[in-house]
């Protein structure tokens, strides 16, 4: 007889529950405290801009160039992180680059002049590559959850870091210019500690990436076309990090409190507004409307700069929006391209870290021309970045078809091509 005939109630296995943001094995916790430390990095030198150009005697192009020797070295190291990663493992590089920003950091806090402290801010941008380009394959892999949710949790480290890095620079500011550097320092020596207790080494690579994969990666078609979007996105960016500061005309603590409420926000929109819009429409349209807006705003902290309460609005409007494009680009990326992430990941976060080397002085050198003009020089940016996404939308739309695959599938190529 079956178990039909005689009664007995039939059972049926319960579907596997749907993976939840939160419920992250240690070992990921780990990974987004050392980035939200490293992006803090970025966040706690905007708030000391002046009291550096006023200490040390220097001018804001030559202070600009603490974000463009970090950003040159990071996009030029970016390149390279993956051939080095499927060499000697993930968390080797992670924890190396972690170790080189803390040597770093003391190596800034001890510099006698501007000279050197650009120096170190360069041998920074190296370990920051190192770390970076890591991570967020690192998450992905170690999650065994979603690969959005990777990106998530890797957004909410960007966000909190953005937000608490300058509260942090602007409070320490006031001992000294130097004393930011030296409490960074310290955090980072915490998050060496983190990785080594708490992660795992995965072992080496199946398969080595070439020296060349990365700059080969560029041939495909998908992933040059949202690196183009990026690069002039990021120069954008980088010129509402690095000239706000000067624009707010406001003491460290006071620069500090605005960049805090422009990190929040962008934590805010990384974290829940760009997944939940991103379900509901396409990639390539939210991310085309976030864009126009990102320009909107920069035409509108451009017509209020003599205004700082307005622009001071602005600020907090482009944290909401770079949350939200740096979410949906970072995913759109990945998986704009059939190629293993490493390459993907190296290729285009040097070109894009690119972008930004060039806006931060650049937008810097324009205030020459009036107070606006850098957010002018940005907004025209991102509207020609707006502009090639619209015209590039068939390439990168591919990505619609891809975010929702098997997220085992997902961290199993992570796996294979990271380490």
């Amino acid at each position: 007889m079956t178990a039909l005939d005689t009664g007995t109630p039939t059972t049926t296995a319960a579907p596997p529950a749907e993976p939840r943001l939160l419920s992250q094995p240690p070992a990921v916790w780990a990974i987004a405290f050392a980035a939200m430390v490293a992006f803090m990095g970025i966040g706690l030198v905007g708030p000391i801009l002046p009291t550096v150009a006023a200490d040390l005697h220097a001018t804001p192009v030559q202070t600009s160039l603490l974000f463009t020797s970090y950003l040159v070295v990071t996009a030029s190291a970016m390149f390279f992180t993956s051939w080095l990663s499927t060499r000697i493992g993930t968390r080797a590089v992670m924890i190396i680059g972690l170790s080189v920003i803390a040597l770093s950091a003391v190596g800034c806090a001890l510099s006698p002049s501007v000279g050197p402290l650009i120096g170190f801010r360069a041998v920074w941008g190296l370990g920051n590559a190192l770390f970076l380009s890591t991570a967020l394959a690192s998450i992905v892999s170690a999650s065994g959850g979603r690969s959005a949710h990777a990106v998530i949790l890797y957004e909410a480290a960007l966000g909190i870091g953005l937000a608490v890095g300058p509260l942090v620079g602007g409070l320490l500011g006031q001992i000294g210019w130097f004393a930011p550097f030296w409490g960074t320092a310290s955090l980072f020596a915490v998050g060496v500690a983190a990785l080594l207790v708490l992660v795992r080494d995965p072992g080496r690579a199946a398969q080595r990436s070439a020296l060349s994969a990365p700059f080969r990666a560029f041939s495909d078609r998908g992933l040059l076309a949202i690196s183009v979007v990026a690069f002039l996105y990021n120069a954008g960016f980088f010129v509402t990090l690095s000239y706000t500061p000067y624009a707010l005309e406001l003491p460290a603590v006071g620069i500090g409190l605005v960049m805090m409420g422009f990190g929040i926000g962008l934590a805010i929109a990384g974290v829940v507004i760009a997944p939940r819009l991103t379900r509901r429409s396409s990639v390539v349209t939210v991310l085309l409307w976030f864009l126009i807006a990102f320009a909107a705003t920069h035409v509108a902290a451009a017509l209020s700069a003599g205004d700082r309460p307005a622009l001071i609005t602005c600020v907090v409007l482009l944290g909401v929006e770079i949350g939200a494009v740096n979410t949906i680009l970072t995913e759109a990326a990945m998986e704009a391209t059939t190629l293993p992430r490493a390459v993907a990941s190296s290729a285009y976060s040097g070109f894009r870290f690119f972008g930004g080397a060039i806006g931060a002085p650049v937008g810097t050198a324009l205030a020459v021309l009036g107070a606006g003009a850098p957010y002018a020089a940005a907004a025209v940016a991102a509207a020609i970045g707006a502009a090639l996404l619209f015209a590039f939308r068939r390439l990168i739309g591919r990505a619609e078809h891809r975010v929702a695959l098997d997220d085992r599938t997902v961290a199993e190529d992570v796996t294979l091509s990271e380490g």
